[in-house]
């Protein structure tokens, strides 16, 4: 996946287009992010659904790198809170592992997402978080 085509694919995820979304996977897709296990287009379409009910999340590019095998980006993920997002809702919809946020709370988190690619279709994600300055 080169830049142009990592940039459609943020942009329809920035716009919450699912379905383009979903067509930069193989399935059946493996992503893994903080507890969060997703493996078919009903799985990603899902869990968007509900994350972007509660949050407006965009993610800007830092640094960029790609070969035939592997995307990896060094990103920016910014989250705005809609509404109020609490630890119960979080665990109610197996998203454990994800920050609450409240209704007007922005939360920025320095990202490194790795592509797994395949035949040039996304195979396996995978996410580690940046500890802030000091923690």
């Amino acid at each position: 996946m080169n830049r142009t085509d990592y940039e459609r694919y943020l942009t329809a995820f920035n716009a919450k287009d699912y379905d383009t979304v979903c067509d930069f996977y193989m399935q059946p897709m493996a992503m893994d992010f903080f507890g969060v296990s997703l493996r078919s287009r009903e799985d990603m379409k899902r869990f968007y659904s509900f994350l972007h009910g509660y949050v407006r999340e965009s993610v800007r590019i830092l640094n960029f790198a790609s070969s035939d095998t592997l995307t990896a980006v060094d990103g920016l993920v910014r989250i705005e809170g809609l509404r109020d997002l609490d630890r119960e809702t979080l665990e109610a919809n197996g998203c454990g592992g994800l920050f609450p946020v409240k209704a007007g709370e922005v939360q920025e988190m320095r990202q490194f997402i790795f592509y797994t690619l395949k035949d040039g279709k996304i195979v396996n994600v995978e996410c580690a978080l940046m500890a802030p300055p000091g923690g």
